[in-house]
């Protein structure tokens, strides 16, 4: 189908106004510029049970910070499933902060507690920096679970872009570590590959929101040294995709990287995976937090928190 009247609005706003792009601002500028998007059409943040910062120990000394939102259903003393959320935005740009509002409406639809992470951005930290956050935070969630009123048998991971990215890295480390696994990936638009010849990153290179430049903006702020081969910076690069969680993929149909994603959702099938793709019709990179704007962000909420339901409350 093409565009949604609202995406083609918003796109036809953006580009007739020659608003400048991510690769033409400083990372400040783009920050600030992602930010004001987020708010200008995020939905309104809808009341929790509660929410409290989570302060998580690095091994240096330093503090990964991390927010967690209690559903509305939710009983004080209850252990709550959790989903450990990364935000999206490149590894560059976006905060807990600007994910508030989606956060807020995963707990209340899915009755499951949200950890929303704020892990490092580059380019002041490069690649690793995200990816160790990220398996810090679930591995640290695992062990205080007792203390956050969680039950850690039922942990989920997830993110959007970039977020989604770290999610599946996480997962792929943790099946390789043994122990505890997460018991389900929620996946919006993920990245999947940093280096991709497949269609629709030509397609979609121009004029739809995630451009060319800036796909490459981004990656070469995170990865300053070109190891686009490593797999947790790109997951399809791993071996082998076997043994991951169950997990529900949602793209864009008008995304750069929805071939990747599709790709990506077929070799987890092909290996014995359990993957939901679902290609959101008419949909631009990013849509999910813009649920001012797209009824379609909170119907894919609402297929999110599904799923978390599904596979964290209604499993044994």
């Amino acid at each position: 189908m093409p565009l949604t009247p609202a995406a083609r609005s918003l796109l036809d706003m953006i580009y007739r106004v020659g608003a400048p792009r991510f690769h033409e601002l400083s990372v400040a500028q783009a920050r600030r510029s992602f930010e004001k998007l987020q708010f200008a059409f995020c939905p309104d943040a809808p009341a929790v049970a509660s929410t409290f910062e989570v302060p998580i120990p690095r091994p240096d000394g330093s503090v990964l910070l991390a927010r967690l939102y209690r559903p509305l259903s939710s009983r004080p003393a209850e252990h709550l499933p959790v989903l450990v959320y990364f935000h999206g935005g490149g590894w560059c740009v976006g905060d807990v902060p600007s994910y508030d509002a989606l956060c807020r409406e995963l707990a209340n639809a899915s009755a499951c507690a949200v950890l929303s992470v704020d892990y490092r951005l580059a380019p002041e930290h490069p690649f690793p920096a995200a990816v160790d956050d990220a398996r810090l935070a679930f591995d640290w969630v695992a062990g205080h679970a007792e203390t956050l009123g969680i039950d850690a048998g039922r942990i989920a991971l997830g993110g959007d872009s970039a977020g989604g990215n770290l999610a599946i890295a996480t997962a792929l480390a943790r099946r390789e570590a043994g122990g505890l696994q997460p018991r389900f990936l929620l996946l919006i638009y993920p990245s999947t590959e940093i280096v991709s010849t497949r269609a629709s990153r030509a397609r979609y290179a121009e004029g739809f929101f995630l451009d060319r430049e800036s796909l490459r903006w981004f990656f070469e702020r995170y990865l300053p040294q070109g190891n686009s081969e490593d797999w947790r910076a790109s997951p399809m690069r791993a071996p082998s995709l076997a043994g991951l969680p169950p997990m529900l993929l949602i793209g864009a149909e008008f995304d750069p990287l929805i071939d990747d994603c599709a790709a990506f959702a077929a070799r987890v099938n092909a290996e014995g995976g359990v993957v939901d793709f679902v290609e959101t019709a008419g949909m631009v990179h990013g849509f999910i937090t813009l649920g001012k704007l797209f009824p379609e962000a909170g119907e894919a909420v609402q297929r999110a928190a599904a799923a978390l339901r599904r596979h964290l409350l209604e499993t044994d």
